[in-house]
């Protein structure tokens, strides 16, 4: 089941998705202990309150023939509890094995009953982290809100007449699986949407994952729930299952905390040889940092997802750093160079590759893309002579930032331009120079400063 999930764009490996879901999952970390941004908490309580009235609807629209006793809910709840605990962080949400008891809840409670008392398991399960702060006790309203895949796979329950749990049920179960499914991307979609700007089409990667591990759960559910009708002591099976399960789930949490704190490193050492750059020219290193900005601007002007935006950001902070290996008397010459001296100073990109890629890891990658950010949109650039979209897009916006940086910037052959007229130009070259689409969304960007 699905906590929620969802992701930009369509990244190119998956390396750079597993970046991009760290990204999230760092940034839903910094979210869990504070209270609801103002137009996520109206989305989240009007979500939950919804499904509400809808369980309660399905509750009382549907008589059943199952009469359980109190020690049955009260056994599912707590045990849907206690699978919730077990989290495997994916994106912006989680993937947690509540599967193994959602499906013996469907087919040993009345179906009505079934929505609330997933509801409540979930609310139980978090309450350790309200407890400890590590959540917002305001959060509780997502936990209700993440409930909608129970509403559907019990409308479906309900429909079929409440089937006893037999293998010849197996199309009900199917069924069910698929309207889970469905109500639950629905639930998850509009509410990230509507809070994060996500379009739907961008979050099916991500619950894919989700799916499949219950996918996997549910014919195990299945099975237990077959052997409980007349047993319920046999839902106890599902906690060696959901140990083993937790054990797996704090091996990945701890490979995430090793990746978060290698990217920090890669994004302090960015930092560090920002710094080395402006030490050793003061005009390439405060440049590099004005560049950032706008880069970062322009990446979400063009809706790049959070890895594509790390790339971008430490892409423009280190896109000259191969200037240190240029003599000094060139970088800082007042006049025109000559072309033996342009043709060493087009040497800091390949320079700077090769000082990256020694560094290896992320900023390895990012090196890649510091080659490539003097190329030409018409092919006429250094060092490859790369045309159109052979050009990774970060180094294009990077090369219309830092042109459009280096306009509006005092130089000591000529004064600075104006910001009209360093965007007419950059007009004016766009298809040739630069890419026209990273033209606009620059205009874009700088029209609301």
């Amino acid at each position: 089941m699905a906590d929620s999930g969802a992701v930009l764009a369509e990244p190119a490996s998956a390396l750079e998705l597993e970046g991009e879901r760290n990204v999230l999952i760092e940034e839903r970390r910094a979210r869990a202990p504070r209270p609801l941004a103002a137009r996520d908490s109206v989305v989240t309580s009007a979500s939950a309150v919804v499904f509400l009235a809808l369980a309660l609807a399905l509750q009382l629209g549907f008589e059943s023939a199952r009469s359980p006793g109190p020690e049955l809910y009260a056994l599912l709840v707590v045990a849907y509890a206690f699978a919730s605990r077990v989290e495997f962080e994916v994106g912006i949400g989680s993937a947690i094995p509540t599967q193994l008891v959602f499906v013996p809840m469907l087919f040993l409670l009345p179906p009505g009953a079934v929505p609330i008392c997933v509801a409540a398991g979930l609310l139980l399960g978090n309450v350790p982290a309200y407890l400890r702060r590590q959540e917002h006790v305001e959060r509780a309203l997502v936990a209700v809100a993440s409930s909608w895949h129970a509403l559907g796979a019990a409308l479906v329950l309900a429909l079929a007449g409440e089937p006893e749990p037999t293998w010849s049920a197996w199309p009900v179960l199917l069924l069910a699986f698929a309207a889970q499914l469905s109500f639950d991307f629905a639930g998850s979609a509009l509410r990230a949407g509507l809070v994060l700007g996500l379009p739907p089409t961008s979050q099916l990667r991500m619950m894919a994952w989700v799916w499949g591990v219950d996918a996997a759960l549910t014919p195990i559910a299945f099975l237990i729930a077959i052997v409980a009708v007349g047993t319920p002591a046999a839902l106890l099976a599902v906690v060696p299952l959901v140990a083993l399960l937790a054990f797996l789930a704090q091996e990945r949490r701890r490979r995430i905390d090793y990746a978060l704190e290698l990217g920090h490193a890669y994004r302090g050492t960015a930092f560090l040889l920002g710094d080395v750059i402006e030490a050793d020219d003061a005009y390439t290193g405060s440049h590099s940092r004005d560049v950032v900005d706008l880069v970062v601007a322009v990446s979400l002007e063009l809706g790049l997802d959070p890895a594509a935006q790390r790339d971008a950001e430490l892409t423009a902070l280190l896109h000259d750093v191969g200037k240190i290996r240029i003599p000094a008397e060139i970088i800082n010459k007042p006049g025109k160079l000559t072309d033996d001296e342009w043709a060493v100073m087009k040497t800091h990109t390949v320079e700077g590759e090769r000082m990256l890629e020694k560094i290896g890891g992320l900023l390895g990658r990012v090196g890649r893309l510091v080659r490539s950010c003097h190329e030409r949109w018409d092919g006429g650039g250094y060092p490859d002579g790369l045309a159109g979209e052979e050009i990774p897009l970060v180094a294009r916006i990077v090369c219309a930032c830092d042109a459009y940086n280096a306009m509006t910037t005092d130089r000591p052959y000529r004064p600075a331009r104006s910001g009209e007229e360093a965007v007419a130009e950059m007009r004016s070259c766009a298809g040739t120079q630069f890419d026209p689409d990273v033209v606009a969304a620059l205009d874009a960007v700088v029209a609301r400063a």
